[in-house]
C-alpha cells in the first residue's frame, strides 16, 4: 500500500502559529511564573532570555531543518539521514517521550479545565484554596475523568489533520490567547502592589545569581519551547520547501518567549513581589487564594483558567501528532486510526499519574530517593520531562556534528536565504560547542544531584 500524499501547512502563518502554540503551553504559564519565583525572579529572566536565543533557536533550527529536509516525523527523519545506522533509536526516543510527557501533562491540563468551571459556576474561597487543591487531586474518578476528556479535545483536533485540524485550530486558539492575556496585563497593572510585583520580576540582583539560575534557566528553555521530543521535527516535516525557515523558526521562537514574559506580567502583579511559595501550586493554590482578595477576582479567576486551558491545548496537540505522525509515515495506517490509537494509549499511560497526587498511596508515594517520596507523575516528569527531553536534545546535536553533519543542515535552514548564510558564522560554533556542553552541565546536574528542573 503506497503511503497516503504528505499534508503541508496552508501558509507560513499556519505553521507559525502551530509550532508557537506547541511551545506556548503550560511550561509557558503555569511553570514558567513559579520557577522565575523558585530562581530570583529577574536574575532568572535575563538568563533565560540569552539561552532562549544562544542555545535554544540553534536546537530549534536543526529541528525543523531534519523535518522539512526529510518530509518525516523523527524515527522516518533519523532514518532517511542516517539510513541502516544506530542513531534511528533517537527517532524511537523521540515518540516516546512525547507520549510519556502528553500522559502526565494532560492530568495537569485537566486540572485547568476543573478551575476554570469552578470559577464560573462556585468561585473560590479565601483561605481554602489548598484544601480545595488537595481534594481535588486525590480525588481519583474525577482525575481519571478529566484527563479522558482533554486527552479526548487533542485527539478530536488531530484526527482532521494538519490543515483541518491543528492549522484550523490554531489560527483560531492563538489570537484568543493573545487577547486573553493583554487584558489580563492590562488589569493586573492596575492592582495596589503590581509595581512591586514587576520590580521582582525583572529587576537583577546579580549578586544572588548562581550555577542553578543557569540550570533552571536552561532546563525551562528547553521544556517550553518543546525541544527535545521531536514536536518541532515534526511541525517542521508539514513545511513547504518554498518557506523560509529561518524567518519563521525566529518569529516562533519570539512568540513563545513573548508569552512567557506576559505570564509573568499577570501572575507577579498579582503576588505583588516574591511569592512566598514557589512551587508548581504558585498557580493552582497562593495565585487563585489572590483571586478572592482583590477587585473583580471571581472574573479574573475565570479568564486565567481559560488561558491556561489553551495553552494546554495548543502543547497537548503538537505531542499527540509527534507519536500520530509516527504510525502514519512508517506503518502507513490512516490519519484517524493512528490518532485514536495514540490517545487512546496515552489515556492509559496517564492513569497512574491521575491516580499519584493522593488517590492511591502506592502511586503517590511511588518511589523514594533519599527521604523524599516521588509519585508516579513526578517520577515520570523527572524522568521524561527532565532527563529525557535534555539527552534527546543533546543526541540530535550530536548526530548532526558526527552524523548528517553542520554542513548539511546549513543547507536545508538557510535554503530560499542565501543572503543570510553569514549567521551560519555565528550558528556554527553555538551548534559544535555551546548547545553540547549546556546541555551537558544541566544532565549531570540533575542525574548526579537527583533533583528536577520543575
Amino acid at each position: 500500500m503506497s503511503a497516503p500524499q504528505r499534508e503541508e501547512w496552508n501558509s507560513v502563518l499556519g505553521f507559525i502559529l502551530a509550532a508557537a502554540g506547541s511551545a506556548v503551553g503550560l511550561g509557558n504559564i503555569w511553570r514558567f511564573p513559579y520557577i522565575v519565583g523558585k530562581n530570583g525572579g529577574g536574575n532568572f529572566v535575563l538568563l533565560y532570555l540569552l539561552i532562549v536565543f544562544l542555545l535554544g533557536l540553534p536546537v530549534m533550527y536543526l529541528e525543523l531543518a531534519a523535518g522539512r529536509k526529510t518530509k518525516r516525523g523523527p524515527v522516518g527523519a533519523i532514518k532517511a539521514l542516517a539510513p541502516g545506522s544506530f542513531w534511528k533509536f533517537l527517532g524511537y526516543l523521540a515518540v516516546i517521550t512525547g507520549i510519556a510527557i502528553l500522559s502526565y501533562y494532560g492530568v495537569v491540563a485537566g486540572w485547568t479545565i476543573y478551575y476554570l468551571f469552578h470559577s464560573i459556576f462556585f468561585g473560590f474561597e479565601s483561605g481554602n484554596t489548598s484544601a480545595l487543591f488537595n481534594k481535588f487531586t486525590s480525588n481519583g474518578l474525577l482525575q481519571i475523568s478529566l484527563l479522558f476528556i482533554f486527552i479526548g479535545i487533542t485527539t478530536s483536533v488531530v484526527f482532521f489533520g494538519i490543515k483541518g485540524g491543528i492549522e484550523k485550530i490554531s489560527k483560531v486558539l492563538m489570537p484568543l490567547l493573545l487577547i486573553l492575556m493583554l487584558g489580563l496585563i492590562i488589569y493586573c497593572f492596575t492592582l495596589p502592589n503590581a509595581s512591586k510585583g514587576l520590580e521582582y520580576y525583572f529587576m537583577p540582583r546579580f549578586s544572588e545569581m548562581n550555577t542553578n539560575t543557569f540550570i533552571f534557566a536552561l532546563g525551562q528553555a528547553f521544556f517550553s519551547l518543546s525541544l527535545g521530543m521531536g514536536a518541532m521535527m515534526t511541525y517542521g516535516s508539514y513545511l513547504k520547501k518554498s518557506e523560509k525557515l529561518l524567518n519563521a523558526g525566529f518569529v516562533v521562537i519570539i512568540f513563545d518567549t513573548a508569552i512567557a514574559i506576559m505570564a509573568g506580567l499577570i501572575i507577579f502583579p498579582v503576588i505583588g513581589g516574591a511569592p512566598e511559595k514557589a512551587s508548581a501550586g504558585l498557580v493552582f493554590v497562593v495565585i487563585t487564594d489572590l483571586f478572592t482578595k482583590i477587585p473583580g477576582g471571581q472574573l479574573l479567576a475565570i479568564f486565567f483558567f481559560l488561558l491556561l486551558s489553551i495553552a494546554a491545548l495548543t502543547s497537548t496537540i503538537s505531542l499527540l501528532e509527534v507519536a500520530a505522525s509516527y504510525l502514519i509515515d512508517e506503518h502507513k495506517i490512516s490519519r484517524k486510526k493512528a490518532t485514536v490509537s495514540i490517545g487512546f494509549i496515552t489515556f492509559l499511560v496517564g492513569i497512574p499519574s491521575a491516580l499519584s497526587q493522593g488517590a492511591t498511596s502506592f502511586f503517590t508515594k511511588f518511589i523514594k530517593i533519599g527521604d523524599k517520596h516521588l509519585s508516579f507523575l513526578d517520577s515520570f516528569d523527572f524522568a521524561f520531562g527532565n532527563i529525557s527531553l535534555a539527552l534527546g536534545a543533546l543526541l540530535l546535536v550530536l548526530f548532526v556534528i558526527f552524523k548528517w553533519k553542520f554542513q548539511n543542515a546549513k543547507i536545508e535552514i538557510f535554503r530560499n536565504q542565501e543572503d543570510k548564510l553569514w549567521l551560519s558564522y555565528i550558528l556554527k560554533p553555538l551548534v559544535l560547542f555551546a548547545v553540547p556542553a549546556a546541555i551537558c552541565i544541566v544532565l549531570g546536574f540533575i542525574i548526579f544531584t537527583g533533583k528536577t528542573l520543575s
